[in-house]
């Protein structure tokens, strides 16, 4: 294997994680990192996750390991972030992130930190996806690698609304879009030198099931309560079928 095959995969896994950072630098932007905007964007995000979970990782599981298993862990991966989500001491990292800043909003922050977590989470299988199938086909993962990097510029908006509105701060808001999505490239370091010899279909199918219920718990318990929580119903249902428009029409394209 020479050094092209190695680090040309790499590089897509790498632009494909810098469009989360993308997406933060959008939602930043003057006109969007109003207030009103939110609930448009945490609508947007959860219709992302969703619509990516039913629509692309379960089918890819039930096909490769059947129906039972796939649900099985699909719930555990839901068990898995439900205890995450319990056991996460959200007000002491509030208090470690803004130690010297008022936080404006304490529950966007708690939002911000589980999407956060969430996304890292999702991320890691993704990176191993672009970085993997480019060994073996260049223009699968090529195709795989923009749409992903498509769906992560909401991701990144995901990350950067809450933590944004919750301390006003532009470089924190960037900081967390830019380490979740710095977990795709994680993912094809670990995939090359650590799984390289245990990955097979079997075991990405099992690892889409678990993050499909991550993403799906995610959705209900974080994104969708704080979306409506803002009292804007409306925009709210137009981010959620947004998102679900934008997935949509990057697995189009694979």
């Amino acid at each position: 294997m020479n050094f092209n095959e190695i680090i040309i995969p790499f590089i897509l896994t790498l632009l494909a994680g810098f469009s989360t950072v993308a997406g933060s630098f959008i939602f930043l932007s003057h006109t969007f990192r109003k207030r009103k905007f939110i609930s448009f964007f945490l609508g947007l995000s959860a219709g992302v996750m969703i619509y990516l979970s039913f629509m692309e990782l379960l089918p890819y599981s039930i096909r490769e390991l059947g129906f039972l298993n796939t649900n099985i862990f699909f719930f555990i991966g839901i068990v898995i972030m439900a205890l995450i989500d319990f056991i996460l001491p959200h007000h002491y990292l509030e208090e470690k992130i803004c130690q010297k800043q008022k936080i404006i909003d304490p529950k966007l922050l708690s939002t911000g930190l589980v999407v956060t977590l969430g996304l890292i989470i999702h991320n890691f299988p993704e990176g191993m996806a672009v970085f993997l199938s480019s060994f073996t086909d260049m223009r699968l993962g090529i195709l795989l690698a923009i749409a992903i990097a498509i769906h992560n510029i909401p991701e990144g908006i995901a990350v950067a609304a809450p933590i944004y509105h919750a301390t006003q701060n532009k470089s924190k808001a960037i900081k967390y879009a830019f380490i979740s999505g710095m977990a795709e490239p994680l993912g094809a370091i670990i995939a090359y030198f650590l799984l390289k010899s245990y990955l097979n279909q079997n075991f990405i199918s099992y690892i889409f099931a678990l993050v499909a219920g991550v993403m799906v718990y995610i959705s209900f318990d974080e994104l969708l309560p704080a979306c409506f929580r803002e009292g804007h119903g409306h925009r709210s249902i137009i981010g959620i079928i947004t998102g679900m428009i934008i997935v949509s029409i990057s697995l189009f394209f694979l």
